[in-house]
């Protein structure tokens, strides 16, 4: 049974993400598969490579064979460097601790490029960043100039013409008729309008309504006092009664 090392693809539409599979080279691309032994990302910059490089040495030793696309990225990590070394070692041509010293050297000179290649890679997205922030503070502050020079020029013309016009103002302000001619010419012989008096006090119209009071003299008052005046009315009426009897 020949066994591969391939990829087996996931992830949604434009946006695909691969698994590293070992797997019969009958099975479908995205069927089933013996193990898992990493994922690749190629959305990230630089790609993003996951892989067990212990588990996919002993693969390749046992005689797996990768793909083209799986190939250069197990040399991207060593393995296939790995492999050869370990060729040499069994072969007796090296050591096995000179295949270890030239490995791990040569992992250092990897890693040191990959670091080089992210941060050069972060230092021109900020530089461009930067870039582009001045531009867009340049391009603020022309236009704020321009808004600027437009807003003088026309505060200029709106003065020039302020003064050009003051002079007629000013003679049509003294053409001007009085608001008082204009209602005499308008209304000629109009009299002043009647002032109403003001209503008499309530004690003045109280006397006018009233009828007059025709006092007694104090003297006829005196005279006849009260008492005389009631003492007398009782013996007219007595003598009166007398006479009907006597006739």
């Amino acid at each position: 049974m020949a066994v591969k090392i391939r990829l087996a693809r996931r992830g949604r539409k434009k946006r695909a993400m691969y698994d590293v599979v070992i797997a019969d080279a009958r099975a479908p691309r995205d069927g089933r598969f013996i193990e898992k032994i990493g994922t690749y990302n190629p959305n990230t910059d630089p790609a993003s490579i996951n892989i067990d490089d212990n588990k996919a040495f002993d693969w390749v030793m046992k005689g797996a064979q990768p793909t083209d696309t799986v190939r250069a990225m197990l040399s991207y990590r060593g393995v296939m460097f790995r492999k050869h070394l370990q060729v040499g070692v069994d072969k007796g041509a090296i050591s096995q601790e000179e295949a270890d010293k030239k490995l791990a050297a040569w992992v250092e000179t990897k890693e040191s490029k990959i670091s080089g290649k992210t941060d050069q890679l972060a230092k021109s997205k900020a530089d461009a960043r930067t870039a582009r922030l001045e531009a867009e503070a340049k391009v603020s502050a022309a236009r704020a100039e321009a808004i600027a020079a437009k807003n003088i020029v026309v505060e200029e013309v709106v003065e020039e013409t302020v003064e050009a016009e003051a002079p007629a103002v000013e003679e049509a302000v003294a053409e001007a008729p009085v608001v008082e001619e204009v209602v005499a010419e308008e209304a000629p012989g109009a009299e002043a309008p009647v002032v109403e008096e003001a209503p008499a006090p309530v004690e003045e119209v109280v006397a006018e309504a009233a009828p007059e009071v025709v006092e007694a003299p104090a003297e006829e008052v005196a005279e006849a006092p009260a008492a005389e005046v009631v003492e007398e009315a009782p013996k007219a009426e007595a003598e009166e009664a007398t006479e009907e009897k006597k006739a």
